[in-house]
């Protein structure tokens, strides 16, 4: 047993102690026969949100009307849920009531898929009744129960259903296939933040391409924010070497494939409710992408894009060129780490001392002077130094 589980043994046996009973369950269970790496440890108990909290003196209400209580044990949080059934999903996306019950199957029986309907007691020892490690070893991805169903309750987990094709590389099989692409419509009753989450997680799967290969097989990608009548220009991503770009790198290659403007990129992240920090960072690298179609990196454009933009910039460009070789990309990054300054406000100059020394009020031309001084810096003209560029700038304005 990894050492996540063994951590989180003593809470089951608390648990247990009191009486109820206790379980690992979902994503973390399905990682640890993957031999995947594990993050968070889920627990299912058959103790309701009440009963918990009495058992545990530090606990957080996160969603308890859902049975959820996060407790706080020996320096870690867990999310214990109790058992529970669900009555009639409304608007395909959430149960109009939960119930809380004591029966650890029924509780595994509305999940979504198989491989996630396993659950595992304090021992190591595996409760399967949908034989979701058969799925597992056979790397099927599979609904509990009938799929129409499945994907009626929450037709998010269609997405998901792909998702998964992503990060473990399995493949759907035929009936819940069949279910998703009849019913792929539902889609437009979920809202763009839950599809965003799941859409993210697909763009940096190991196995990326035949996901985005289902989005558009599937029809999904018609119910996806600026993505309908696009199948051409997704399937020019195709062309390209995925498996290296990270997230923001992949959402900029859609961008590029998809054509959009300059002008609108921004409407465009925005309709998939992007964070305004992460749109501006996915035009920069656009920006720089593009201008490096024209020319190579100077050294004042390795300055003002940054490291982590450069490089993203530089890779995307790698990547549509077909260049395999990426010793360029070492190149630049010893250029930018020789830079001396990385950013304005290491400059050993600021406006007052420009207007102190010129005896000038301020305006337009201190930003002017401060950008040629910047530039100097950057080209190696002149050295950092307050004193240095006092005496330059006295020299250019005597001349």
């Amino acid at each position: 047993m990894k050492e996540s589980f063994i951590a989180a043994v003593p809470v089951l046996r608390k648990l247990e102690n009191a009486g109820f009973e206790a379980y690992f369950v979902g994503g973390s269970v399905r990682d640890f026969l993957l031999n995947k790496e594990i993050n968070d440890v889920d627990i299912a108990t058959s103790a309701t949100p009440e009963e918990v909290k009495q058992i545990f003196s530090k606990t957080v209400d996160i969603g308890i009307e859902h049975g959820t209580v996060l407790v706080l044990f020996q320096d870690h949080s867990y999310e214990i849920t109790t058992f529970r059934s669900e009555a009639e999903y409304e608007d395909f996306r959430r149960p109009k009531e939960v119930a809380f019950i004591r029966n650890l199957t029924e509780d595994l029986q509305r999940r979504d898929f198989t491989m996630n309907a396993i659950a595992m007691d304090k021992d190591g020892n595996l409760i399967d009744p949908f034989n979701g490690e058969n799925s597992i070893k056979n790397q099927i991805i599979r609904t509990v129960g009938k799929a129409v169903e499945r994907f009626q309750e929450d037709a998010l987990r269609m997405m998901r259903a792909v998702r998964f094709v992503s990060q473990l590389s399995f493949k759907i099989e035929k009936e819940t296939l069949d279910a998703l692409i009849s019913l792929v419509h539902l889609l437009e009753n979920i809202a763009v933040e839950r599809k965003q989450a799941e859409f993210d997680k697909l763009l940096c799967g190991v196995d990326r391409k035949q996901a985005l290969e289902l989005i558009l097989q599937t029809n999904i990608y018609s119910y996806l924010p600026g993505l309908s009548n696009k199948e051409d220009n997704i399937k020019l991503m195709f062309e390209y070497k995925l498996e290296k770009l990270n997230r923001r790198e992949m959402w900029s290659l859609l961008i590029y494939c998809l054509k959009i403007e300059k002008s609108g990129i921004e409407e465009f992240l925005r309709g998939w409710r992007i964070p305004l920090k992460e749109i501006r960072e996915i035009q920069l690298i656009l920006h720089y992408l593009y201008k490096r179609f024209e020319t190579s990196w100077s050294l004042y454009d390795l300055y003002t894009a940054g490291k982590d933009v450069f490089v993203s910039s530089e890779t995307l460009y790698l990547v549509i060129k077909g260049i395999e070789d990426q010793n360029t990309i070492p190149h630049y990054l010893h250029l930018y780490e020789g830079l001396p300054i990385k950013k304005r406000s290491e400059m050993d100059v600021t406006g007052n001392d420009l207007m102190r020394w010129f005896n000038k009020p301020g305006g337009p031309w201190v930003k002017e002077l401060l950008f040629k001084v910047e530039q100097a810096i950057i080209a190696g003209k002149i050295v950092n130094n307050k004193k240095i560029i006092k005496e330059w700038l006295m020299e250019c304005n005597h001349n």
